[in-house]
């Protein structure tokens, strides 16, 4: 490759299904498309490093998801986790000229336009990785830094340059905390308060489900017995989630659009009173936090879940706005005591 010298691409690479759908171009990319991507990312010439290892491996999941760091940050205290490199492209979604790629982040999410954003990490959106041209200009070699969202776009440096931090990435299991995780996530889901968003709703169900916390309670730490942290993707128990959650929510509000649900307008000011999924359960206002919180959450999957309920008719729309059908709702009420039950 004229770079990684003695480096074993084949083994670096875990080729899994979703790597394949969301990271990985099917062809090493063409000087031509090399070209119209690095004009489209605004200017900035791609490392040579980079170039050579999409065209052994175009974008993908490495084995080895974890870098280590001479000083904290947000992540962990010492190392932090990527969920994936993205490839030379546009065809995957985790392309850097895909859906999500590097000029998603900057037009969308406001971080800041210092480079290209090649790498994202587990916390789904909320601090990214970049290579930082601030120093070298758009045509010279860039460091690899990190870049914090939820602290004001922080920015720390990580590696000299893409290569390097390539190579030092290392497995996994040198930093397990899964048992540390897992007792912090049951604490999460047994003691954390919950969003005045949930508080509200509760009061709303009652007639119906009057230990409704305590449903919710049960449902996360089955979540959390499944995997050994909180997170919501595509199983079984975040669909019910998925379901329970919207139930509640549209207990007061009127949902017109999966949009409107996910997030307010960017236009109007984050508040409780504009309620939204994200504030419900994800993210917390800093002048009123709330324990009960995944943290993160990964976009694609909730979609996913709207449009199956919606094929489905699960959720149907109504004069009301969308709303779970009525034998949906039974059905849930019914999974939500089993949970609790089993749980007991």
């Amino acid at each position: 490759m004229g770079h990684f010298e003695g480096f074993d691409v084949a083994g670096f690479w875990d080729d899994s299904a979703y790597a394949l759908k969301e990271y990985v171009e099917e062809a090493p990319p063409s000087r031509e498309l090399i070209a119209s991507l690095e004009e489209e990312l605004g200017g900035y010439h791609l490392p040579d490093s980079y170039i050579a290892l999409m065209n052994a491996h175009n974008g993908g999941v490495p084995t080895r998801v974890c870098f280590p760091m001479a000083e904290p940050t947000d992540w962990a205290e010492s190392y932090l986790e990527i969920s994936g490199i993205r490839g030379i492209g546009r065809t995957r979604s985790q392309s850097l000229g895909g859906e999500f790629g590097s000029r998603f982040w900057i037009e969308m999410w406001q971080y800041p336009d210092i480079g290209v954003y090649f790498a994202d990490t587990p916390s789904a959106g909320h601090d990214m990785l970049a290579l930082d041209y601030r120093a070298c200009g758009k045509h010279g070699e860039p460091t690899v830094v990190h870049v914090d969202q939820e602290h004001d776009f922080a920015i720390t440096s990580v590696a000299e340059n893409f290569e390097a931090f390539v190579m030092g990435l290392v497995d996994e299991s040198v930093y397990d905390t899964s048992e540390q995780d897992r007792l912090d996530a049951l604490a999460t889901v047994r003691e954390g308060s919950f969003s005045p968003i949930l508080l509200r709703a509760f009061g709303e169900v009652a007639d119906v489900l009057p230990d409704a916390d305590r449903r919710l309670r049960s449902l996360g730490e089955a979540v959390v017995q499944d995997k050994g942290f909180f997170a919501l993707h595509a199983d079984a128990r975040s669909l019910l989630m998925y379901d329970y959650l919207f139930w509640l929510f549209t207990s007061f509000n009127r949902v017109g659009s999966f949009e409107q649900y996910l997030r307010t307008p960017p236009q109007h000011e984050r508040s409780y009173a504009l309620p939204d999924y994200e504030l419900m359960i994800v993210f917390s206002l800093g002048s009123e936090p709330y324990g009960f919180t995944t943290g993160g959450y990964g976009p694609g999957f909730l979609e996913e879940w709207w449009e199956s309920r919606i094929a489905s008719s699960h959720i149907v729309e109504t004069a009301d706005g969308y709303r779970l059908a009525d034998a949906v709702i039974t059905a849930m009420l019914d999974e939500l005591a089993t949970v609790a039950c089993q749980g007991g």
